[in-house]
């Protein structure tokens, strides 16, 4: 079985994140983890499912005993976005014009399938080998990251280095963005919207509290800045209020995003600058959750023995958020690297192109190679 059919395999079988709009039933992690389950004992692994949130587990495959051996992880996550508004079959795996489509065949699947390849490539020679290598599947990437946050939490102490399955084009991504998602809650008054002056209009409130937001904090923002990842940025993604023309709205709440530089981490995190911000304001922050940005320097030895298995890999970084993060703020040097282009990412026709799927099993090949033959 080729990689390509091993990738149509896993798009094949839903793993979609429950939260933020799924646009199916077949949600969770758990079916996908059942199968790599097997899979991975097929090759001689030993496998573990650690149940995170009800039915969705981390899937855990360890090769070798934690024997004090050195070791490192492979690590994607097992969910994709939702398939809501796309314009393929989400699960259909089709391959067509040189490129399998589908969710998740670009994040993270794809990745996956490459990383899972370098594994069985090299299967017999995984139980002996001197630096041992794992494959942990988490669950929950898409939202809140649960799975890699008890991992880390867990098992942080134990490993040496990580590569989080993503479709990085094979650079690594060393450096990237934390996030700050926080909902802003304004409450008013209700009333008839013929006499407006008898209610407190909470759309009103909340849309000008977004404008000093964007007035007063998105500069500060901008102040923190990093030499790959550019500044701190705001976005005001999900606005809503109220429930008809003719009532005066009593309430009104907007998501906000706000990507976190390695500098603004300490200074003291967004956080701290959207309460000084919004203090003269009549809002709540619900819910904020602070992520942390990852930063591994370039000189790090395990990406210099990726460098040497694939010479002309750059070492980039990336505005987006990741497992990798996580991994890193509990004590895993951690990157982020796979075949396949961000680009493709979450779109409504994702796919990977074929000759990107084999580059990234070739490589993956390679380096478990290096690794197991490693004096």
């Amino acid at each position: 079985m080729p990689v390509t059919q091993l990738l149509q395999q896993l798009v094949r079988i839903p793993s979609v994140n429950p939260d933020n709009s799924p646009g199916t039933d077949s949600t969770g992690e758990g079916a996908i983890a059942d199968f790599l389950a097997e899979w991975l004992r097929d090759l001689g692994a030993e496998v573990v499912l650690e149940e995170v949130k009800p039915g969705r587990p981390n899937l855990i495959a360890r090769f070798a005993p934690l024997d004090g051996r050195p070791r490192i992880l492979l690590g994607p996550h097992l969910d994709t976005v939702g398939v809501g508004g796309m314009s393929i079959d989400p699960f259909s795996a089709e391959i067509r014009d040189g490129k399998i489509w589908g969710r998740g065949t670009s994040d993270t699947k794809g990745p996956m399938a490459a990383m899972l390849w370098g594994l069985k490539e090299n299967a017999a020679a995984l139980k002996d080998s001197p630096i041992a290598v794992d494959f942990v599947g988490f669950m929950g990437e898409e939202s809140a990251q649960w799975g890699s946050i008890q991992f880390g939490q867990k098992y942080g102490k134990d490993y040496q280095f990580a590569i989080a399955g993503e479709p990085t084009s094979l650079d690594v991504v060393h450096t990237t963005k934390g996030s700050l998602w926080a909902t802003l809650r304004a409450t008013g008054k209700a009333a008839h919207s013929s006499q407006p002056e008898r209610g407190e209009n909470a759309v009103m409130k909340l849309a000008r509290a977004l404008d000093h937001l964007e007035r007063d904090l998105i500069p500060k923002l901008a102040t923190f800045t990093h030499p790959i990842l550019g500044p701190s940025t705001l976005n005001i993604g999900v606005f809503h209020g109220g429930s008809r023309p003719n009532i005066v709205p009593d309430h009104a709440e907007a998501e906000i995003d706000i990507r976190i530089t390695p500098s603004l981490t300490e200074a003291g995190g967004a956080l701290k600058l959207v309460e000084d911000a919004l203090a003269s304001q009549d809002i709540e922050i619900i819910a904020p959750g602070e992520k942390p940005p990852m930063e591994t320097p370039t000189d790090n030895p395990w990406i210099k023995r990726i460098q040497s298995v694939r010479s002309d890999t750059r070492t980039v970084g990336a505005p987006w958020f990741s497992d990798a993060s996580h991994l890193a703020e509990f004590g895993i040097p951690s990157i982020c690297m796979g075949p396949g282009s961000i680009d493709q990412a979450h779109t409504k026709d994702e796919f990977i192109s074929i000759e990107a799927l084999e580059e990234g099993a070739d490589f993956f090949r390679d380096f478990v190679s290096a690794l197991v033959t490693s004096n």
